[in-house]
């Protein structure tokens, strides 16, 4: 209500309304315009509001005096539940801090205007249509019908799935030895972790001291794996359940592309590390197989390890690299291109290597503007990764594999290091962390902020076709 129909108000009272409508005028023309441009602002203010927070004194511990770019870097690591670090998680921040980053995981996961919409949700408040639009823009649901269903199952699949993992997870912590308060912090700080693909943990040595601990490492893999799919996978399966003809096309793509990439990942990763004496070669058979099951759970997003990554060979480095860049699901809590891109792209190549016009799967034409995005998509991915590889090696005397593996993390906020980023200097911290921003909010989000407008031409050029290859 405008302040103009309350003369009874005091002049500095007027002048807080008057502020509080303009701000959410500003607010409905941007949403208006761009909902893709409102979700990078709120992106941006909640990175901003983490950072100001890990800045703090109280976040650090004591002794530790965090600097600027470090708080930045953990604060957008954390938001994009990427798991990149420049300083210690376990001995940097302090309780306070580590909770921090706990709940700036758990809103990265979930998606800053997905949560904006659970909350409005959650007072009993009716989710109107520009909401609805808002949350189809974070989500990339196909119709708005869907999208107050799939917030639903967003609010009961991470509370439930968190709630079982934390105390799956208390429980290995509590029979490793620790006590009950920090087996009960770790369980909880670990399954939002795990779930949101988040990467981070809040002990010194990590999973190392646990990976014989199943019920420890196999509920870490089950979340980082369920939270991969993304929501509307979810969705659908608890409408028809795993009969997979009921499935959509998204589903199929999404299930069988992440099913395939694992198990190549797996047999690969074990066939490259399974002499390594400073991996695999010393474990028994079961564990060896178990080590590349859990690592090839997480290099495409998770970003935990139970070996250290420098100790990993060079060709297993190429491998994560490629698994990285593929990514999760579509609106999920992984980052990468997305499976369904990449299934896409292949399905294009195949239909092309077989003479076919259209791209078909599963009984299913997929429209050519779906391929153009995905090609696009990867372009543009591989574009990032291009420039921002180059920033860092003109600011940093790092050779090209560490950085090239670092920056293909951060930009798949998948999270596995081989500890380039402790070592950059403040602006290869910035460089990096501006990385995993834009691999969060995705590219095609990013390059619709940044568009005026869209134009629908009224017009056709000639057709002529180039000398291809």
């Amino acid at each position: 209500m405008s302040t103009q129909h309350k003369p009874w108000l005091p002049q500095e009272e007027r002048g807080r309304f008057w502020l509080l409508t303009s701000l959410r005028d500003l607010v409905d023309r941007i949403a208006q315009s761009s909902p893709a441009r409102l979700a990078l602002i709120v992106f941006a203010v909640v990175v901003a509001a983490f950072s100001f927070l890990l800045w703090l004194p109280v976040s650090s511990a004591p002794g530790v005096d965090t600097e600027l770019e470090d708080a930045v870097f953990t604060a957008t690591s954390a938001v994009t539940v990427t798991g990149l670090t420049t300083v210690p998680t376990g001995t940097n921040w302090s309780f306070f801090g580590q909770f921090v980053i706990m709940i700036a995981m758990q809103i990265g996961g979930l998606g800053t205007l997905t949560m904006t919409s659970i909350l409005a949700l959650a007072v009993g408040r009716k989710l109107g249509l520009r909401s609805r639009l808002l949350t189809q823009e974070a989500l990339n649901i196909g119709r708005l019908g869907e999208v107050g269903s799939l917030l639903q199952i967003i609010v009961i699949t991470s509370v439930s799935i968190e709630a079982v993992l934390a105390v799956v997870l208390t429980v290995g912590f509590l029979l490793e030895g620790q006590p009950i308060l920090t087996a009960l912090w770790h369980g909880i700080f670990y399954a939002i972790s795990a779930f949101n693909n988040g990467g981070f943990v809040p002990n010194e040595a990590g999973l190392e001291p646990y990976t014989t601990s199943w019920l420890i490492v196999v509920p870490i893999a089950l979340g980082v794996f369920i939270g991969s799919l993304g929501f509307p996978v979810v969705l659908v399966m608890r409408q028809v359940g795993l009969r997979f003809s009921r499935w959509n096309l998204n589903t199929k793509l999404t299930v069988t592309t992440t099913s395939a990439l694992l198990v190549i990942a797996w047999l690969l990763y074990a066939a490259f590390e399974w002499s390594n004496p400073d991996t695999l070669r010393d474990l028994p058979v079961g564990e060896k197989l178990f080590h590349a099951f859990f690592a090839s759970v997480n290099m495409r997003s998770g970003g935990f390890a139970l070996v250290d990554t420098n100790n990993e060979q060079s060709v297993t480095l190429l491998l994560t690299d490629a698994m990285m860049f593929a990514g999760g699901g579509a609106a999920s809590t992984a980052g990468g291109i997305k499976v369904t891109t990449l299934a896409v792209v292949f399905l294009a190549i195949v239909a092309e290597a077989r003479g076919d016009r259209s791209v078909i799967a599963f009984f299913r034409t997929i429209p050519e503007d779906a391929l153009r995005i995905s090609i696009s998509v990867i372009m543009m991915g591989a574009t990032i990764v291009l420039v921002a590889s180059a920033a860092l090696l003109i600011v940093s005397d790092a050779p090209l594999d560490r950085v090239l593996f670092e920056v293909i993390s951060g930009y798949a906020t998948c999270g596995l290091s081989v500890g380039l980023s402790g070592e950059l200097p403040p602006e290869g911290k910035y460089v990096l962390s501006a990385t995993m921003f834009v691999g969060r909010i995705g590219i095609t989000t990013v390059a619709a902020a940044l568009a005026l407008r869209s134009r629908r031409r009224l017009y056709n050029y000639p057709e002529e076709r180039p000398i291809i290859g």
